[in-house]
């Protein structure tokens, strides 16, 4: 369980792409000890399981599943990804609570910068998953808790302040960029169940 908060990222140092896998380093400034060893790492928003420590590197294996849902398709050679710890009990919650579980993509179709805060334009890559999406809510983009500001046909919108754009690798993003997205868990539960 995460909360979206980030304050750390790491760049890629390896890439082995496999038939259905990928396994990846990253090279980070957070410590990292043997303990932590099949501990949880918010990946771009996603949750993925530390399998080997070797001084500043991490290592993760990508599953197939992952591949399909998030913009790990696409992973390259020194790309900054956002990266968060899993919580421990007691923790401050200051954004919302994620799973690591991205549910899909989003492609950024506008950019506009108003002051230094960036306005960001989306559309969904799976238009059934826009019914989760609700103006006001959170949403995690690169595992980055967000909230939505404007929601139109397969298109959304936030407002990203230049605090979180100097912590994370959203001021990074471009017009036509590929970014992972985890709906709000409430949000999903309480559609399952309304119906």
């Amino acid at each position: 369980m995460f909360n979206g908060i980030i304050f750390n990222t790491g760049k890629v140092k390896f890439i082995k792409k496999n038939k259905n896998s990928i396994l990846i380093d990253v090279e980070t400034k957070i410590i990292f000890s043997k303990k932590d060893l099949g501990s949880s790492v918010s990946c771009n928003g996603v949750c993925l399981t530390i399998i080997k420590i070797k001084n500043k590197i991490i290592s993760f294996y990508i599953s197939n599943e992952t591949i399909k849902r998030s913009n790990f398709k696409l992973i390259r050679l020194n790309q900054i990804i956002n990266l968060e710890k899993s919580l421990f009990f007691g923790q401050k919650i200051s954004g919302h609570f994620t799973q690591g579980h991205v549910d899909t993509v989003a492609i950024i179709k506008k950019i506009l910068i108003l002051d230094k805060t960036w306005l960001i334009k989306f559309k969904i890559h799976d238009k059934k998953l826009k019914k989760f999406i609700v103006e006001k809510a959170s949403i995690s983009v690169n595992g980055v808790s967000l909230t939505v500001s404007k929601v139109s046909n397969n298109f959304f919108e936030i407002n990203i302040i230049p605090h979180t754009l100097k912590l994370t690798n959203l001021k990074n993003l471009k017009i036509n960029d590929v970014v992972n997205l985890e709906l709000d868990i409430f949000s999903k539960y309480m559609y399952k169940y309304s119906l």
